[in-house]
C-alpha cells in the first residue's frame, strides 16, 4: 500500500493513548475516534494524547456510522469492553460497513468457545462485506505465541501450565468490575463465582445462549488448542476472590476496597484433550497492593520440562504495541472473524505499517 494506513480509534481511554501514538509512530494515520463519554466527545485526539492538536475530534457513538463512512478507515481499533456481547454493536457496525477491526477485548481473542452465536453472526457478516475482525493484545504473545514456540522445541508434552497476574487499575473500570474488584466475598460468590458452579451440560447451554462469563484463560486455552492442533475433550473453570489484609484505594473504581473484600479474582481453567495433553492456566487480576507487580510464568512439562518467567512486563504498552503490529496482518487476512493463531506469528514492524499491506 502506497498511502498511510488509515485508523479509527474506538474508545479513547487509557489504552487508546498508547495505541494512537504507536499508530502514528509506525507511519499510520489516525483519521477518527469514537467514544460514549461526554467529557471527551468533541475533544481533539492530540489533547487526549497530551500532544498538539491534530484536527481529529472524538465523535459520539450516535454519529459513528456517518464518521466511518466519511473517513473510510482501513481498520478500527476497538478498546472498550471485555466481553464479546458488549462489543457486538461496534464490531457489527464495522462488519456492516466492510471495515476491518481489531480489539483488545479479552474474550475476542478466541470467542468461538465462549460465545459462538455472536461470533458466528459477526463472522458471517464480515465475510459478506469482505472485511476481517479479530482480537489481540498481550495474550497474543505472552499467553499464546510464546508458549507454542516453546512447545515447538519440545519432544513430548504432557501438560502446559501457566499463570499470569495483572493490575486491574491499568485497564479501566469495565475490566475491574468484571474481576469482582470491590465486591464483598458474599457478593463475589453470588455475582462471579456462582457462574462456574454448574455442570458441563449447564455451562454449554449458557455458552450457546451467549450469556457465559469466561475468564481470560478460557479463551486462551481454546486459542492454544487450536494453534497446537489439539482436540478439546473437556474444559472447566474455577474462580476465587483475591483479598488483602488492609484497605486499598482503587482510582479506577473511585473507591476504597475494604480489608477482606475482593480486590479481584484468580481464575483457573483446565482443559483436557484427546491427545492426552492437559492445559491448566491461571489469570490473576486484582487491585495491587504496594508490593505486588505483574508476572507471567509458563511451564511446558514433558521431555524436557521448560519454564519461562517474565517479571514486571509493561502489560499495557505490550498490549497496545501488539495491536499495532498486528494491523497489517488483519488487513491482509481472509474475510470473516479470524482469530490470530490463523494469522501467522506476530512480527516486529520496523517499517511503516503500509509497507506490510499487500
Amino acid at each position: 500500500m502506497e498511502r498511510k494506513v488509515r485508523v479509527v480509534q474506538f474508545g479513547t481511554g487509557k489504552m487508546a493513548v498508547y495505541t494512537m501514538r504507536y499508530v502514528l509512530e509506525k507511519g499510520g494515520e489516525v483519521v477518527g475516534a469514537i467514544d460514549v463519554n461526554p467529557n471527551v466527545i468533541g475533544k481533539d485526539i492530540g489533547e487526549i494524547m497530551g500532544k498538539e492538536k491534530m484536527n481529529v475530534k472524538v465523535t459520539s457513538l450516535e454519529d459513528a456510522e456517518d464518521m466511518l463512512r466519511t473517513t473510510k478507515p482501513d481498520i478500527c481499533v476497538v478498546e472498550t469492553m471485555s466481553l464479546i456481547k458488549d462489543l457486538k454493536d461496534a464490531l457489527m457496525l464495522c462488519a456492516r460497513l466492510g471495515i476491518n477491526a481489531i480489539t483488545t477485548c479479552e474474550e475476542a481473542f478466541f470467542p468461538w468457545n465462549s460465545n459462538p452465536t455472536v461470533t458466528k453472526e459477526i463472522d458471517e457478516l464480515a465475510k459478506k462485506t469482505g472485511c476481517t475482525i479479530t482480537g489481540s493484545g498481550y495474550q497474543d504473545i505472552y499467553w499464546g505465541q510464546l508458549i507454542t514456540s516453546i512447545a515447538g522445541s519440545t519432544q513430548k508434552i504432557t501438560k502446559i501450565k501457566g499463570s499470569s497476574s495483572y493490575n486491574v487499575e491499568d485497564y479501566g473500570i469495565a475490566l475491574a468490575k468484571a474481576h469482582g474488584a470491590g465486591l464483598t466475598l458474599k457478593e463475589f460468590d453470588e455475582q462471579v463465582a456462582s457462574v462456574d458452579k454448574i455442570s458441563d451440560e449447564e455451562r454449554q447451554k449458557i455458552i450457546e445462549s451467549g450469556e457465559y462469563l469466561p475468564s481470560y484463560m478460557w479463551n486462551v486455552n481454546g486459542w492454544l488448542c487450536s494453534k497446537l492442533g489439539l482436540t478439546v475433550k473437556s474444559q472447566t473453570q474455577v474462580t476465587v476472590p483475591t483479598t488483602y489484609s488492609k484497605d486499598i484505594y482503587s482510582s479506577t473504581l473511585g473507591a476504597t476496597v475494604k480489608a477482606g473484600d475482593a480486590t479481584g479474582m484468580s481464575a483457573v481453567v483446565t482443559t483436557t484433550t484427546e491427545e492426552g495433553i492437559t492445559i491448566e492456566s491461571e489469570c490473576i487480576g486484582k487491585v495491587y497492593a504496594p508490593d505486588e507487580f505483574d508476572k507471567n510464568e509458563w511451564t511446558v512439562e514433558g521431555e524436557p520440562n521448560t519454564t519461562i518467567t517474565v517479571e514486571k512486563p509493561a502489560t499495557v504498552e505490550l498490549t497496545c504495541a501488539t495491536i499495532v503490529n498486528r494491523i497489517p496482518d488483519v488487513i491482509n487476512a481472509p474475510s470473516g472473524y479470524v482469530t490470530t493463531e490463523k494469522l501467522g506469528d506476530l512480527q516486529y514492524k520496523i517499517k511503516p505499517l503500509n509497507e506490510y499491506v499487500k
